[in-house]
């Protein structure tokens, strides 16, 4: 039989899936324990190989070529198959290892990930975790992630989306706040107050406060003197500091009102609440570092 690859082909082509993975050669090659002259080589060596580019590198990023997506998804794959088959000849269960990246929006990366993560670490201490904090949707095609966790279903049908929980929302205020401006009573009382508006860096839209009356649920645009763009976590710090009323997701604001720091007002409309997603690309042959990750969330999440 004709060999197609030699041991150094092969060693290139897990640099090539590692360097793919890390997003950069020299992150690849501090995991592989090599050079990143030794990275930028074996990718070199592929592309005379294959005549063709993998890597579109400027002063700022490095990604995938089309070509490199095309190809990388392939060797991945076949990398995967080769580990797992060796596992099954060998009867051995390595433990999941390598890099895991993430990408969460700022109330759930601080209310409910973050917190879990340690745990995570000390079940798989082979495992390194990247965290990703932001409001921005992430593209599983040009960034490399492997998971992300987000307020919605994604339109791509080549996504998986499992949903880790449905938050109740909370309109809150603090007791000065209250004091000064009255505690609204009515949703028709909401067009007399400061209410905070949060602005979506995706879309620009401000999403309005969603009630339930009558058993029907009720969306509401407000009005108010401040808004935060980008990061939702700064709506919860303002009220907090007095700037209005804000419709919060509970879990970031329970402590707070369980010390009387804020207080809940409109209980009598509540009942309604947005979900939190954990969304990732679908995949034959997931790595074990994902594949464990996604059955601890699943098990650990609220």
């Amino acid at each position: 039989m004709t060999r197609h690859f030699d041991d150094l082909q092969l060693g290139s082509l897990e640099l090539f899936c590692l360097a793919a993975d890390c997003g950069s050669f020299t992150a690849a090659a501090t995991e592989a324990g090599v050079t990143p002259a030794a990275v930028s080589r074996s990718v070199a060596r592929l592309e005379e190989r294959l005549g063709v580019r993998l890597f579109v590198r400027t002063t700022r990023q490095m990604r995938l070529s089309e070509a490199g997506q095309a190809y990388y998804q392939q060797c991945r794959q076949a990398l995967g198959q080769l580990v797992e088959a060796e596992r099954q000849v060998t009867g051995g269960q390595a433990a999941p290892s390598g890099r895991l990246r993430i990408s969460a929006p700022t109330p759930y990366a601080h209310h409910r990930l973050l917190p879990l993560l340690p745990t995570f670490r000390q079940r798989y201490p082979q495992v390194q975790v990247d965290v990703h904090v932001s409001n921005r949707n992430v593209d599983f095609a040009e960034e490399p992630f492997d998971l992300a966790i987000r307020g919605r279903e994604p339109a791509d049908s080549r996504l998986v989306a499992r949903r880790l929980e449905n938050a109740p929302l909370v309109v809150v205020a603090t007791p000065e706040y209250l004091a000064r401006k009255g505690t609204p009573k009515v949703l028709e009382d909401l067009v007399e107050h400061d209410c905070i508006q949060f602005e979506l860096a995706s879309t620009g839209r401000r999403p309005p406060w969603s009630f339930r009356r009558d058993g029907c649920v009720v969306e509401i645009e407000t009005q108010g003197n401040f808004t935060c763009l980008g990061d939702f976590l700064a709506t919860t710090t303002l009220v907090r500091h007095g700037g209005g009323l804000m419709q919060a997701y509970r879990f970031t604001v329970q402590d707070a009102l369980d010390s009387g720091e804020l207080v809940e007002v409109l209980g009598e409309y509540g009942g309604t609440s947005r979900p939190f997603m954990l969304i990732y690309p679908q995949a034959r042959h997931m790595p074990q570092r994902v594949r464990v990750f996604i059955d601890f969330l699943i098990a650990e999440g609220r």
